[in-house]
Order: C-alpha cells, then sequence, then structure tokens
C-alpha cells in the first residue's frame, strides 16, 4: 500500500508542476530575474506549498502515520554552513538553467538533450555531494 500512496504522491506532484509552469525554464527564470522582466507567478506556487506544509507539521505533531512508522522529523532551523552551501549551489543550478531535481525529472519526457544533459549533472552533483561533505567536515570542523 506504501508504494502505491508513493506513486499517487508522486504523480499528483509531477501534476502540480506541469499544471503550475515549474517544468517551464524560461518562466522559472523569469521569477528569478527580479531586476529584468520578473515574473511572479511562481510566488503562488511556493506559497501553495508551503502554507499546507506548515498546517501538516502541527497536525501531526502528536500522530503516528498510517503507512509508516513515523513522520520525518522536523528540519534543523538553525542555519550553519551546510544549508548556506546547499542553497548557494541548489540557487545557482536552478538560475542557470531553471530545473530542480522535479521538473527535471519531468523533463525528460519532453526537453530533449539539454534535458538529459542536465538531469546527468544533477545525478553527477548528488554522488559527488557526499564525499566531498566529509573532506570539507575533515579538513575544517565547523
Amino acid at each position: 500500500m506504501r508504494k502505491v500512496i508513493s506513486f499517487l504522491t508522486g504523480a499528483v506532484f509531477g501534476t502540480g508542476l506541469l499544471i503550475s509552469g515549474m517544468v517551464d525554464t524560461a518562466k522559472v527564470q523569469g521569477w528569478l530575474d527580479v531586476f529584468g522582466n520578473w515574473d511572479p507567478t511562481l510566488a503562488f506556487v511556493m506559497g501553495g506549498a508551503i502554507i499546507p506544509m506548515a498546517i501538516a507539521w502541527r497536525f501531526t505533531e502528536s500522530r503516528t502515520p498510517r503507512y509508516a512508522t513515523a513522520f520525518p522529523a522536523k528540519p534543523d532551523p538553525r542555519l550553519g554552513r551546510n544549508l548556506v552551501i546547499g542553497s548557494v549551489l541548489f540557487g545557482m543550478g536552478w538560475g542557470l538553467s531553471g530545473l530542480c531535481p522535479g521538473p527535471a525529472m519531468a523533463s525528460l519526457s519532453f526537453n530533449g538533450l539539454s534535458g538529459l544533459t542536465f538531469f546527468a549533472a544533477m545525478l553527477a552533483g548528488m554522488w559527488a555531494a557526499p564525499p566531498l561533505k566529509s573532506r570539507l567536515e575533515a579538513s575544517n570542523p565547523a
């Protein structure tokens, strides 16, 4: 049952990406172009994700999920090196390509070689990140 729910959740997420325009790289780059031809419509997409998640955190504090052992823990609210470095790298990739992981997967079906190239680079970055993080932490403890 958990796999069925995961599949349905992913399908709803992917449909939301398509409907909201998050797979349109020009629309995403327009959102990031605050000093040029700014497109504020993706603020509604972000609000549409942040607001329900904030409500969900409130309702799950003392509950147990039906199809899992526990809900994920809340993220650490502290601003640290890992968050800053990760945010900068994510923002650079998002700004340069107009894609983040979810839309990158969706774009594989229609974005041709450029979508495949970004997806391969994204996977390479995900593969390289853990050993790089370990080396950074070993050489320079926080």
